[in-house]
């Protein structure tokens, strides 16, 4: 039979007419819903755009907040995040703030919609943080990926002004720096009375530091500064360098050298990725190698497991890899058991010694605490000649202490019991 004939016959039959028609009609859909497809994929491509904010990046609190701001108000479906503000007074207050749920949420910023969508992956947790990982997503028309920019940039200026006039101390959490307990009230760098001329002298030299990168930049030399505060305990290094920090509206970044399982890898990396405007702390480095509290028993222990060597800090303040741009404060109560190669130039720019009250000290903190006494100043210098006489070393600590157990007694009492100074 002719393929003529034979197409002539197929053409007369209605079961395959009816099934050819199917199979063109399932066809065409099929070739519909690829080209809608590809062409949906075309116009995203082309004229949208979508920003992933990880919840492992540093800006995911800030644009939490910032879409907080914009979409929790609108949206009846929220999630809570509590927070705490600690008062003046030391008092802390609990705040709830509303976060859009898991899901889509659509916001208008300057004219434009975008399309909020949080995920949660229940299967997946971040390491660092135990919780389940998270994930914005942000979406909008536009190819100006300024937009977004503008977007991230506020976000980090609201977050900023939440912890504006605040100090946070930051301390290490695996490979991360995370804030430990609540933002601090700055301490007045004045509450802390030293010896005459050493915090105008510390202070003069970090914003020195400060105020002259390019100085450093320009020849060749590290933007670095290190420093070193050492004397006998409770004499107001840590409390100084805190204070230091709510001066310069800085962080405070704690670096315990002794921490179990601390390498030296992990040390020059926290070392390097300290957060910005952040004073590194290094406490008691005089323990971190040999231990001078440990028995023989705890060191055999913990046999074997990884620690900080000197080779490693010496590295992680001045090697190939140290970081710039890094203000560094390490504390020890006994100088003369760090080795010569830890405080040399370079690696300490600046030695300070916080020693036992003077008496010029000892009468600052008087007037300090009793300034509501009529005569404060008499008593002061009497009180401060008082103590000073009887040749007993005391720290600013001890005198603090005696302060406070008198601090409702006269000045004719302070005198007299001066002696229970070294008794508490």
């Amino acid at each position: 039979m002719p393929m003529t004939d034979l197409l002539s016959t197929l053409g007369d039959n209605p079961y395959f007419g009816a099934g050819f028609g199917l199979f063109g009609l399932g066809l065409g859909a099929a070739v519909l819903r690829k080209g809608a497809s590809a062409g949906l994929v075309l116009f995203r491509r082309n004229f949208m755009m979508t920003l992933e904010v990880p919840c492992r990046d540093k800006s995911y609190q800030w644009v939490l907040l910032w879409v907080t701001q914009k979409a929790a108000r609108r949206t009846q479906h929220l999630s809570v995040e509590t927070t705490f503000e600690q008062m003046d007074t030391g008092r802390v207050n609990t705040m709830y703030h509303f976060l859009p749920s898991i899901g889509v949420h659509l916001i208008e910023y300057h004219g434009k919609y975008i399309q909020v969508t949080r995920t949660r992956e229940q299967q997946s947790l971040d390491l660092h943080a135990g919780v389940p990982w998270e994930n914005v997503v942000l979406t909008t028309f536009g190819t100006d990926k300024s937009l977004f920019t503008n977007i991230l940039e506020e976000a980090r200026q609201m977050a900023l002004k939440t912890l504006e006039g605040r100090t946070i101390v930051y301390t290490a959490l695996g490979s991360e720096w995370r804030p430990f307990g609540h933002p601090q009230k700055p301490r007045p760098l004045k509450s802390v009375v030293l010896d005459d001329g050493i915090s105008e002298r510390i202070l003069k030299d970090v914003q020195k530091f400060i105020a002259k990168p390019y100085w450093y930049i320009e020849r060749g030399i590290p933007y670095r500064r290190g420093y070193l505060l050492h004397g006998p305990p409770g004499c107001g290094k840590t409390s100084f360098i805190k204070a230091l920090a709510g001066e310069l509206q800085y962080g405070v970044c704690l670096l315990n050298l002794s921490e179990r399982g601390l390498t030296d890898d992990r040390l020059n990396y926290l070392m390097s990725a300290a957060p910005q405007n952040t004073i590194i702390l290094l406490e008691d480095v005089d323990a971190a190698f040999g231990g001078r509290h440990e028995s023989k028993q705890v060191a055999t222990a913990y046999d074997g497991l990884s620690r900080v060597t000197l080779s490693g800090l010496l590295n992680a303040l001045d090697g190939a890899a140290s970081s710039e741009a890094r203000i560094l404060f390490m504390t020890t109560n006994y100088i003369e058991r760090l080795d010569a190669a830890l405080i040399r130039p370079g690696r300490v720019d600046s030695k300070e010694y916080f020693g036992h009250c003077s008496q010029s000290q000892i009468e600052r903190m008087y007037n300090r605490f009793f300034l509501e006494n009529t005569d404060s100043e008499i008593y002061a210098k009497e009180f401060a000649e008082t103590v000073f006489k009887t040749g007993k070393p005391a720290s600013a600590a001890q005198i603090q202490g005696y302060f406070m157990l008198f601090e409702d007694s006269s000045p004719n009492e302070l005198i007299k019991n001066h002696n229970l100074i070294w008794e508490s």
